[in-house]
Formats: structure tokens, C-alpha cells, sequence
């Protein structure tokens, strides 16, 4: 199979293409800069869709980027690095005279409301109640096929947790590391993770051929999170335990706001119980179902 990837360069997108090629696939980039194995964007614009039978992007602006203010400018790039890259691959796919058998995009849980109690399956009705998740709802609808297009395309939207996609848990080891990790906020707040080797073997399995029966004209929809539904209390103390390291200087929230920007602190200081039902009924297999067995991995 060959596979096409936006936004290819970052942690999901190394961890998917190690994947794709150690099971045999062939895999080319979209890219900002050209190169072997790659096209860039504006090649995807004016040439049309090279050959490829799936279709995966995960470009996006960084959302945890440390070194950005949150502001203005950086809030529209967050926008544009996700809708205007999810329009060029969609209308590239409609355009296709072969389009892929599948298309899948990356998004986020940032959709469902945080709650203490509610509990969210890839069933839950929502609308847009803020910023993130007003910008899962553009992201989303810029991703839809034509229905004639969706005839013979499975459209696939897989949701992890924006800004914590294992390459943000890396971040988390260092203060940990020194002993000064700690409960982010109230740490009753549910705190849904994945290990990014699993949410790439999701979208792998998102990828295969659709069964005889013809695709959907709406996406399907898959949790990417894994089972357990961890609060960031029991996350930091885990992690405290895998590293032998105290975690006693918990983090308040108004320090996160500050640091942050409260529209951005919200993905760390509040959580949903988000459910991986149709995952799960779909027959994927995770590697690290567990919080003990995946930050060990990413420990060690």
C-alpha cells in the first residue's frame, strides 16, 4: 500500500511512518520543504494527488509549543496549519481520477465538553462551546468528501488528545525527573492519554481497505485514547512511581493559565472520560493498554 501523509515530520508522524514501512507500505510526505520521499504542499496543490491508496493528515501547529505566546497570531496559525492543509487534501482526493481507498484524519477529543462525570464514545452528539473546540469542528468539516467521492473513499476521523500525543508526556519527564512533578490544577480532572506507538497502530488499522460493503458519506469516528480513564492525580502519581521520583509540588491552575494562556491551559487543568468504544469493537489491539505499561516505555 502506498500512503500519503500530511504533516509527516512530527512525533505521530515518525511513529506512523516507522509502522507503515516496517509492515511493508511505501510512504511519501507532504512537507513544507521538498526532498527524496517527499512533495510539498504547493506540489499537492498544482499537480494533483500522487498515487496512493490511503491518505493520513496530521499537519498541525504545534498546540503546547513552549516557545509561542498564546496570542492572535498564534491562535489563526493553529487554524490554518489544520483546516487549510485538511482542504488541500480533501479537494486534492476529489480531484483524483484513482483516489485512495481511504482517508483519514488526525483531530482531537477537544470537542467533547470537560466534565467530572460525563463519559464520551465516539456516539456523543456535541457542538463547539469554545476555542478548541470550535477549531475540531472546522478541522472536521473541512476534511468531508464530495458524496460521490465518499462512494468509493472511507472517511476516517480518529480523536486523541490535542497537545498530548506522547510527544508532550516527553516534555513532562524533565521537571519529574528533578523531583518537581507534581498535579496539574485540582488533578481530579480526568486526563485521557495514548501511547503514540498505539494511536499510530489505530490509524494503520483506520487504513485498511473498507470491507465489501461500500463506504459510509460520513465518517467514521474513532477515539484515539487508550481504555483506562485516568485522572491526572493517578497520571502523576504513576509517573512519580516508574521514575522513583516524589511528586509533591502540585501545579495550581492560575499558574497554568499564566503560563499558558487559559484557552490553552484548559487541555491540561480540565479533561473529558473519553471512551475508545468504537475502537475497541473495531478488534484493534493496543500495545500499551495501561498507564503502567506505556510510561514505563516511554520512560525507559
Amino acid at each position: 500500500m502506498r500512503v500519503l501523509i500530511g504533516g509527516g515530520s512530527g512525533f505521530v508522524g515518525r511513529e506512523l511512518t516507522r509502522l507503515l514501512r516496517d509492515k511493508g507500505h511505501e510512504v511519501t510526505l507532504i512537507s513544507r520543504q521538498p526532498g527524496p520521499g517527499k512533495i510539498t504542499w504547493g506540489e499537492l496543490e498544482s499537480q494533483g494527488l500522487p498515487p496512493c491508496e490511503g491518505a493520513v493528515n496530521l499537519a498541525g501547529e504545534n498546540l503546547m509549543n513552549p516557545l509561542r505566546w498564546w496570542n492572535e497570531s498564534y491562535k489563526k496559525d493553529l487554524f490554518s496549519s489544520r483546516v487549510d492543509t485538511t482542504k488541500a487534501l480533501s479537494r486534492a482526493i476529489a480531484a483524483s481520477s484513482s483516489p485512495p481507498h481511504s482517508w483519514v484524519l488526525v483531530s482531537g477529543v477537544a470537542c467533547y465538553k470537560p466534565s467530572l462525570t460525563a463519559q464520551y464514545t465516539e456516539d456523543s452528539e456535541w457542538t463547539p462551546f469554545d476555542l478548541l473546540s470550535r477549531l475540531v469542528k472546522d478541522w472536521e468539516a473541512a476534511a468531508l468528501l464530495p458524496e460521490n467521492v465518499a462512494k468509493t473513499t472511507k472517511q476516517v476521523i480518529i480523536r486523541p488528545v490535542l497537545g498530548r500525543d506522547g510527544g508532550a508526556m516527553k516534555q513532562m519527564l524533565l521537571p519529574f525527573w528533578l523531583g518537581l512533578g507534581g498535579t496539574l490544577g485540582s488533578g481530579r480532572q480526568p486526563f485521557p492519554w495514548i501511547h503514540v506507538s498505539d494511536l499510530a497502530g489505530i490509524i494503520v488499522h483506520a487504513l485498511e481497505p473498507p470491507a465489501d460493503t461500500p463506504p459510509s458519506s460520513s465518517p467514521q469516528v474513532f477515539n484515539g485514547v487508550a481504555p483506562p480513564l485516568n485522572t491526572n492525580y493517578e497520571f502523576t502519581k504513576e509517573l512519580g512511581r516508574v521514575l522513583g521520583r516524589p511528586t509533591i509540588l502540585p501545579v495550581p491552575g492560575f499558574v497554568m493559565n499564566a503560563l499558558l494562556g487559559l484557552e490553552r491551559a484548559v487541555v491540561l487543568t480540565q479533561g473529558q472520560k473519553v471512551i475508545p468504544k468504537r475502537t475497541l469493537e473495531s478488534g484493534f489491539q493496543y500495545n500499551y493498554p495501561d498507564l503502567t505499561s506505556a510510561l514505563k516505555e516511554i520512560v525507559s
